[in-house]
C-alpha cells in the first residue's frame, strides 16, 4: 500500500499543478490563502452551529433554522478547503506522506471529524426545533469542536515534523 501511495505522491509532484505549487513564487501563497479562506468559512459555520447547540450566543433562530441557513456556505467552504489542500499537498506530496502530523490529520482526525460533522448537521434539524437543546446535542456539538481542534493542532504541527 505504501508503494502505491508513494508512487501517487511522486506523480502528483511531477504534475503541472504540483510543479506550479512548488516552483512558482506566487502560487503557493495564493493557494494557501485560498485554503485558509475556505477553512474560515467551513469552520466558522461549523462552530456557529455547534455554539448554538451548546446554547451560547444570541438565540434569535433555532439550531434547526441555523443549520438550514448555513448549509450551503458550510459546503462551499469545504469545497474550497479540499481544493486548496489538494493543491498544497501536490507541491510536496512525498514529504507530507511521511509526516506523522499529516498522517494523524488526514488519516484519523479529518475523517472522524467530517463524519461526526455530517451526523451533527443532520441531527441538528431535529435537536434544534425549539429553543432548548437536548443534552445529547450539546455533547455532540462539544465533541465536534474538540475534533476540529485536533485537526487544527495536527495541521499546525505539520511543519515541525
Amino acid at each position: 500500500m505504501h508503494d502505491i501511495v508513494l508512487a501517487f505522491a511522486k506523480w502528483l509532484e511531477a504534475s503541472p499543478w504540483g510543479v506550479m505549487a512548488r516552483e512558482s513564487i506566487w502560487a503557493y501563497p495564493v493557494v494557501q490563502l485560498t485554503h485558509f479562506t475556505g477553512l474560515s468559512i467551513w469552520l466558522g459555520t461549523n462552530f456557529a452551529l455547534d455554539l448554538r447547540l451548546l446554547g451560547l450566543g444570541k438565540q434569535r433562530t433555532t439550531a434547526a433554522q441555523m443549520t438550514q441557513d448555513l448549509f450551503v456556505w458550510n459546503w462551499i467552504g469545504f469545497a474550497i478547503v479540499v481544493t486548496g489542500g489538494f493543491m498544497l499537498f501536490s507541491g510536496i506530496a512525498t514529504s507530507f506522506i511521511g509526516n506523522i502530523a499529516f498522517q494523524w490529520k488526514l488519516g484519523l482526525f479529518v475523517p472522524t471529524a467530517l463524519v461526526w460533522h455530517v451526523i451533527v448537521q443532520r441531527k441538528a434539524r431535529n435537536w434544534g426545533q425549539g429553543t432548548d437543546t437536548p443534552g445529547i446535542a450539546k455533547l455532540a456539538a462539544l465533541t465536534e469542536i474538540l475534533l476540529w481542534i485536533c485537526v487544527i493542532t495536527a495541521a499546525v504541527e505539520i511543519p515541525n515534523h
